[in-house]
């Protein structure tokens, strides 16, 4: 792999090898290479030994052996998280425990609307599962081709889906985790009221695998809708975006579960770095709004909703400009356009990329105040600004000026990301929206958050993990 001396004892590494078998224990460079990269390349690690096992039973002995010679260990789902908590360091001697053999969905139960599924299952093959049952999973991100239930929970995933149905955590009932000693704590239960004690599940959930590894979960599932009307609209500020969201909230209460604010040159991007992706909109408008309406009762009631929002928006001087998806073929390229916006930077260059958190009522006023702060440090930077403004979470990516891959650009991301950071927390929000802390954020974190919290976290970490294994180097 390199010229390093290997640091993980070859004793040791037999002794875990021989749990998961020699075929699922990968030590050849080319077999290991795709679980030390991740898709910045911001965070390159270093490891002798990725243990892929295929069983909680295994999971669980794994975990013993760490605990007994004290090998830190690092969980990984499907490797497509952004701050590096699913990545080693560089010292060779982490393992990495791989859950995707963890594949199984274990049980759909239509009456009780849930469905339990092992941690390396693909988000999309949930969403399938529950498709074809006549349900509805709704966790929907850019990655669901790839990404894992488990680092969704680890992570508490948010996307495309929290405005009507809530995060990760919210759509889940029940974990089975196996904590740092080997033990099992089964816990999936299928309740939706239990005032039992604490509820343990929520510490896993979001904790970046540095308590315990996630195996298994009862997820929720919901009605399928029975009328889904998507449109997109051109208008012409973040503010009459915001009046536009309380009028479609005021009119489709519930009904509404999509509300995406995506400036132009997101747009752009995603038009012409994609194939496929065409702007639904003949003409140019400074920004756009992606919204989509679900009904339970009829796809009339869908569009009757709809149209009534869009009515009122036109008549108001709100919409310029407004498209209702013909079909599901179009409403999915519709959503498509936008869920590759951020893919699409890289074609431009170096991107420092944010994922942050306002209230929904200043929205407005951040991305006036954060694009005044980073164009005066960096002219000629694009500002790349989309999200989720129904929930007040928005990528605030920021590209280099046009021209070739800039490092001059990128060797100013953490100045950059102090920028836009400085504005966040003047606005009482948060830094860290829906992709973790993991490695990126994990300085800032300790420095920024309340001393009282960040200690409170540390205890529960060190009451669960006393002997530092369990993901270490993230969060803290």
């Amino acid at each position: 792999m390199n010229d390093e001396a290997p640091h993980l004892p070859p004793v040791l590494a037999e002794r875990f090898a021989e749990i998961v078998g020699e075929r699922y224990a990968l030590r050849a460079a080319h077999e290991i290479a795709p679980h030390v990269s991740e898709l910045r390349g911001l965070f390159p690690g270093r490891t002798e030994l990725v243990l892929r096992p295929g069983s909680v039973e295994e999971v669980s002995r794994i975990m013993a052996l760490a605990s007994e010679t004290g090998t830190p260990i690092v969980p990984q789902g499907g490797n497509t998280g952004l701050v590096g908590g699913q990545m080693p360091d560089r010292n060779g001697r982490q393992v990495v425990l791989s859950l995707s053999r963890l594949n199984r969905i274990r049980e759909v139960d239509l009456a009780s609307n849930t469905m339990t599924v092992e941690a390396g299952v693909i988000l999309q093959h949930v969403q399938e599962e529950a498709d074809a049952a006549d349900r509805l999973f709704p966790l929907s991100l850019g990655s669901q081709g790839s990404c894992q239930i488990g680092g969704n929970l680890s992570s508490n995933a948010g996307g495309t889906g929290v405005l009507a149905y809530g995060n990760a955590r919210d759509l889940c009932l029940g974990l089975e985790v196996v904590l740092p000693t080997g033990e099992v704590l089964d816990d999936l239960r299928k309740l939706t009221k239990d005032n039992t004690g604490y509820d343990l599940k929520d510490l896993f959930i979001g904790a970046e695998g540095t308590l315990g590894i996630i195996t298994a979960a009862v997820l929720k599932l919901f009605p399928k809708p029975k009328g889904l009307e998507v449109a997109w609209l051109g208008i012409a500020s973040p503010r009459d975006a915001l009046t536009l969201f309380g009028q479609a909230l005021e009119k489709a209460g519930s009904a509404l579960t999509g509300f995406e604010l995506c400036a132009r040159v997101a747009v752009e991007f995603a038009s012409r770095h994609v194939a496929g992706n065409i702007a639904p909109l003949a003409g140019e408008h400074d920004w756009y709004v992606l919204m989509e309406i679900s009904s339970g009762r009829s796809p009339e009631d869908a569009r009757a909703l709809i149209e009534d929002v869009l009515g009122g928006g036109l008549e108001q001087g709100l919409i310029a400009d407004a498209v209702i998806a013909e079909n599901l073929a179009q409403a999915a390229a519709f959503w498509r356009l936008r869920e590759t916006m951020s893919e699409s930077q890289r074609p431009e260059g170096v991107s420092i990329k944010h994922d942050i958190s306002v209230p929904v009522a200043d929205i407005p006023a951040f991305i006036d105040r954060a694009g005044q702060a980073v164009l005066a440090a960096a002219p000629g930077a694009r500002l790349v600004t989309f999200g989720h403004m129904g929930d007040g979470n928005l990528h605030y990516n920021i590209s280099q000026p046009p021209g070739p891959p800039d490092e001059a650009f990128k060797a100013r991301y953490r100045e950059i990301n102090d920028i836009v950071h400085d504005v966040v927390r003047s606005f009482g929000g948060s830094i860290s929206a829906e992709h973790g802390i993991g490695q990126m954020k994990r300085d800032e974190l300790v420095a920024t958050a309340p001393p009282v919290a960040t200690e409170l976290m540390r205890r529960i970490r060190r009451a669960f993990d006393p002997a530092g294994i369990m993901n270490p180097g993230k969060l803290f």
